[in-house]
């Protein structure tokens, strides 16, 4: 067995950016997240419609390393209504690489971009289950507001409907008083 050791210090050369469509293979992190497939390239059409954005951490000779999509725009507007509330969603940040500011990096570009459209609030929501997430979060300085029944669905890359839940919670952070 082989181990990799990682240095426990952030992570310095972290470049944070807006996905191009040639990242697009690169989101399903070998093959992981292949069942995305047809979701990302869905939101990939609405960043190019001006409704959304996808951020990327990469780090030199590792690749993408973390990802985040965010809403300016869609069908729930306690979540995100185009004027005043964006929404923070598909957070990922690979394994090895979590818990070196790699979420917190990517978290504050999508706070930025909101602030520099006029937006006065990030939406997001996190697992009930998921406590580190959602510790991160509050450390943000996001706050719980409502509960979220969790119950979704997206067409996998095959075609397939499918239905997830999972329960959670949706935060917010006013980003007046940032």
């Amino acid at each position: 067995m082989i181990r990799i050791h990682l240095p426990t210090r952030k992570l310095h050369h972290v470049c944070i950016r807006s996905a191009a469509r040639s990242d697009l293979p690169a989101l399903e992190w070998d093959g992981e997240l292949r069942h995305f497939h047809r979701l990302f390239a869905d939101t990939y059409e609405r960043v190019e419609q001006g409704d959304a954005v996808i951020w990327i951490a990469e780090l030199p000779d590792a690749g993408l390393i973390g990802q985040l999509f965010l809403a300016f725009r869609s069908g729930r507007p306690e979540l995100s209504d185009g004027v005043s509330r964006g929404y923070i969603y598909g957070v990922r940040v690979r394994p090895e690489y979590r818990s070196r500011g790699v979420g917190t990096k990517l978290m504050l570009a999508a706070e930025t971009e909101l602030m520099t459209r006029g937006f006065s609030f990030a939406t997001l929501n996190v697992g009930r289950d998921n406590l580190k997430a959602k510790r991160l979060y509050q450390r943000l300085g996001y706050h719980v507001v409502a509960p979220e029944s969790g119950h979704w669905s997206y067409e996998d890359e095959i075609g397939i409907r499918r239905e997830v839940y999972e329960p959670a919670w949706r935060m917010e952070k006013s980003l007046n008083h940032v």
